[in-house]
């Protein structure tokens, strides 16, 4: 299984700023460790692809540092150099998982899930929507057509939401908690809004209702799974109430329920605010861990047949 990372291209943050960069060289190195993945650096994505999702006016602003500051603060993040290869590798990555992907049944990026981000503005730590613009840039290759994005983070995936409204080539299956940010929510293809609280049984039963309707739905070619490790009860910004085991079990209910329909899936991280950071490298570890099962069950299915 391929894994792309890209914590080598920091992003530079002030002191006491409440985004973990942290925790991607943390877990990079711990899939290093236990060899879950042949680790591989992202180019970095292109103007020409960007321009597949993005307004040319708001990339070119990224990138030369012009947005005015209220811009700036709604993305979360002050502007550098670093913000800006760290963003377009990010979104690399998740377009070098979805090529793997179709190649071999799964793979990763170990970051990722930016889906925040608008065709013409960011928020919420979300310069570039990852998924969007590799879903557009294998469309617009005739790669695929038809996408599944499956979107567990706690909060609600609101740029991708709108940017594939009305599109009846891309699906998308959001579990996010109602009451948490983006205050101002879209509409997904299929919504499961969760009460603050929520734990492992209800939420693993909504999703496990959820997941074949979509996949019928869907028909997909291929599917984008934005995990999140920020339903976890410790999440500093979830108010969910899953454990570890609930998130585990979350990613084989996910992985599984694609892999037994054939559908290569790319993995993204997405959100993950531990009280604790090592509960949140355990949580994305146990993604990757998951994907990595996946991997090898699609290596065994020729010898089996």
């Amino acid at each position: 299984m391929k894994a792309y990372y890209t914590d080598q291209f920091v992003l530079p943050l002030p002191d006491g700023h409440r985004f973990p960069m942290a925790k991607y060289a943390i877990l990079r190195t711990r899939v290093a460790v236990a060899q879950l993945a042949t680790l591989e650096v992202p180019a970095p994505v292109t103007d020409a692809d960007l321009h597949r999702v993005h307004m040319p006016d708001y990339v070119r602003r990224v990138s030369a540092g012009t947005l005015d500051p209220a811009a700036q603060r709604a993305i979360g993040f002050p502007w550098s150099p670093g913000m800006v290869e760290r963003s377009r590798r990010s979104v690399g990555a998740t377009l070098a998982a979805c090529r793997a992907a179709l190649a071999d049944g799964v793979a990763v990026n170990l970051a990722g899930g930016t889906h925040h981000a608008f065709p013409d503005h960011g928020e919420g730590f979300c310069v570039f929507n990852d998924a969007a613009v590799a879903v557009r840039t294998l469309q617009a290759e005739q790669v695929v057509s038809r996408v599944l994005i499956v979107d567990c983070d706690v909060h609600q995936g609101n740029g991708t939401a709108a940017i594939f409204a009305g599109d009846d080539q891309v699906f998308t299956l959001d579990l996010f908690a109602e009451k948490n940010y983006p205050f101002r929510k879209e509409a997904p293809d299929l919504a499961v809004p969760l009460p603050d609280g929520t734990g492992d049984a209800p939420y693993l039963d909504l999703l496990g209702a959820a997941l074949p309707h979509a996949i019928a739905a869907a028909r997909p070619h291929l599917a984008v799974y934005v995990s999140g490790a920020d339903p976890h009860a410790g999440d500093r910004l979830g108010r969910l109430d899953l454990s570890k085991e609930g998130l585990e079990h979350r990613d084989r209910l996910v992985l599984d329920a694609l892999h037994q329909q054939g559908v290569p899936v790319a993995v993204t991280m997405a959100g993950g605010y531990g009280r604790d950071l090592a509960d949140t490298v355990d949580i994305h570890l146990g993604t990757v861990q998951a994907a990595a099962r996946i991997s090898a069950a699609a290596r065994a299915r020729p010898e089996s047949a």
